[in-house]
């Protein structure tokens, strides 16, 4: 059986649909409408749906309207697309900060801005415009123009709305705090390294814009078509330039993966830099399950994307009394996270430089 979502017919001269159909009700019609289906079965069609169609689907009547911006749908394609990038504290600084990133009108599509405006925050609470979306989508401009009017006396959503979280993420309006692999594109001195910075996304290119704290005199630093893989949502809560609280330090043994805080100097923000734990010099066991090394107070990190030679290779901290480590010339060693997850291992494993560094 087909079921249909019928549309009110629009007059070829005015652009305005016939009748007195506001979008408020759906038209009736002798035809099966997929309302007339149980609602289990209509919840799990439109749990199927992906974020283009269910926004339009939304934009056929009041009651599509309630049932697409439903959290229970919109909760999933959040997961689904930004539960990697996004992590719970950008979500909680979103519902904090008062100012949504604007950006010019030129250049942007009729979607775009529908979402923008449909995420905007008056008096400090996000506001969804659910008619104004689906004009944009469905109408043209100057119905939707006077839609938008209509629909800012009707009573906005939640303001933690999941289904205003995934558009201002999918239009790129919002900046969100996240972390990239190897920044600035693959830089030598930036390999096997992550760091902080504000990201946007551009779904022209299916990337990341990033911008990246000033490092002591320098500037703000921008970097553009950033890969999927070389970004991920930050593991701790600690700022960038903050010493990281090692909570790892007593269980570290030789083979478990780590990563570090490292920065050039005192006024540089931290990055996270990928190595592993080492054998003390004075271990006997080349094994990984050395309980001599276990009991040593020092211990010892090793950076492999290194050569044997190199001032970076290795470097000891004490595991009793560690802080901040280090002298203007190799830099300064913070603090510690183990790595607990083959996922976390893997991201580093795929980033593996081709040649050794010096």
């Amino acid at each position: 059986m087909a079921f249909l979502i019928k549309r009110p017919r629009v007059l070829h001269q005015s652009g305005l649909p016939e009748g007195d159909f506001h979008g408020d009700s759906c038209p009736s019609s002798s035809s099966t409408s997929i309302l007339d289906l149980p609602d289990l079965a209509l919840d799990d069609i439109l749990s199927r749906l992906p974020a283009d169609s269910l926004l339009r689907l939304g934009g056929v009547c009041q009651e599509l309207r309630q049932r697409c911006k439903s959290g229970h749908f919109w909760e999933a394609l959040v997961y689904e697309k930004w539960g990697k990038i996004a992590g719970p504290g950008a979500y909680r600084e979103w519902c904090r900060n008062p100012v949504l990133e604007s950006s010019p009108r030129k250049g942007r599509t009729a979607q775009e801005i529908a979402a923008k405006n449909a995420c905007e925050r008056p008096n400090c609470g996000w506001k969804l415009l659910w008619p104004s979306i689906a004009a944009a989508c469905l109408w043209p401009l100057s119905v939707a123009r006077e839609r938008l009017m209509a629909s800012r006396s009707k009573a906005p959503t939640p303001s933690d709305s999941l289904m205003a979280w995934y558009w201002a993420l999918e239009t790129g309006n919002l900046w969100f705090r996240g972390q990239v692999f190897n920044r600035e594109n693959g830089h030598v001195g930036f390999l096997l390294s992550c760091y902080d910075a504000e990201l946007s996304y551009v779904r022209s290119s299916d990337s990341f814009r990033a911008r990246y704290p000033p490092h002591g005199p320098r500037a703000l630093v921008m970097e553009d078509d950033i890969s999927w893989e070389r970004v991920r949502a930050s593991p701790v809560q600690t700022p960038a330039h903050d010493l990281h609280t090692s909570d790892c330090l007593a269980e570290l043994r030789p083979g478990d993966h780590i990563e570090v805080q490292w920065r050039r100097t005192k006024e540089f923000p931290y990055g996270w830099w990928y190595g592993i734990v080492g054998h003390s010099e004075s271990c006997s066991n080349a094994g990984n399950n050395s309980i001599q090394c276990f009991f040593v107070d020092t211990v010892w990190l090793v950076f492999n994307q290194f050569t044997s030679g190199s001032r970076w290779k290795r470097t000891p901290i004490d595991r009793v009394s560690h802080r901040e480590e280090g002298n203007e010339t190799d830099g300064y060693y913070g603090g510690i996270r183990k790595l607990r997850s083959k996922d976390e291992v893997s991201m580093w494993e795929r980033l593996w430089p081709v040649d050794i560094l010096e």
